[in-house]
């Protein structure tokens, strides 16, 4: 299997405006943007054929190039990351056999968590997208709970059936539960890891298909394959000791410095 990760990257974010070249200090202080800590993560994976960079902006192409990364420039009217995927991927001229889609504000990914979605996807011939998910301790699932209590957008949470065919993703935080939870506790509620794997006709499909109401009302573009009828396979991933959050807004910052800092990332 040949696989392309593709990072799309955008500059202007509606919540955080230039949020790929935001600056992360790492455990030893020194700082790296946030589009260069997702490259590095993605460079960290193995079995990979091709990293690129996939933005429409010239400031993130430089920036990118500048500290070695491939870019391919794509179309400014990519409504989300998976249009700028589907396009990366044409541009490149097709070929792959599974496109990874490692989003640009996720710098904590594992390795571990996109080597086992590629596997995932490998092994489950029915599904044409597959995204990871990770069961929340916890101190992740309050930390979601206080964002929406503050009024923030911040992780998204999904549910799934018991063949681990998606069912639903929401920035709400779902399942509903009543109890609480010591910081340690493991929880129902599964945080959406913002990495996917696509087979290519699926993702040169993605495009084409209508935008529905769940898809425009959550923000979610992973709600498009669901509203179209597609099979989406979550893929429970481990933390192995790593903790995971993605930057949604500029308060965000400090805690994956704080994260970085107690992990020792560089």
């Amino acid at each position: 299997m040949s696989v392309l990760i593709a990072i799309p990257a955008r500059y202007a974010s509606t919540r955080y405006p230039g949020k790929p070249l935001a600056e992360l200090k790492g455990a030893s202080g020194a700082s790296r943007s946030l589009i260069e800590r997702s490259w590095r993560a993605a460079c960290d994976v193995s079995g990979v054929d091709r990293v690129v960079v996939a933005t429409d902006d010239d400031r993130i192409r430089d920036a990118a190039e500048a500290f070695g990364a491939e870019v391919v420039m794509t179309s400014p009217d990519c409504a989300n990351g998976t249009e700028r995927c589907a396009e990366a991927h044409a541009a490149l001229g097709g070929g792959f056999d599974i496109v990874v889609n490692l989003q640009g504000d996720a710098p904590l990914t594992p390795h571990w968590f996109v080597e086992s979605l590629v596997q995932g996807l490998t092994s489950a011939p029915a599904a044409e997208i597959a995204t990871p998910v990770l069961r929340c301790n916890g101190e992740t699932l309050n930390s979601l709970l206080a964002d929406r209590k503050a009024g923030r957008v911040g992780g998204t949470t999904a549910v799934f059936a018991a063949d681990h065919r998606a069912m639903y993703f929401s920035k709400e935080v779902v399942p509903f539960t009543s109890e609480t939870y010591a910081e340690t506790d493991m929880t129902p509620v599964f945080h959406h890891v913002g990495v996917y794997a696509y087979r290519p006709a699926a993702l040169a499909a993605y495009p084409s298909w209508p935008t529905g109401p769940l898809e425009t009302l959550e923000g979610l573009e992973q709600l498009r394959f669901m509203e179209n009828r597609r099979s989406v396979l979550c893929v429970e991933v481990e933390a192995k000791g790593r903790e995971f959050w993605e930057l949604n807004n500029p308060e965000d910052v400090p805690r994956i410095e704080s994260m970085m800092a107690k992990m020792g990332v560089e």
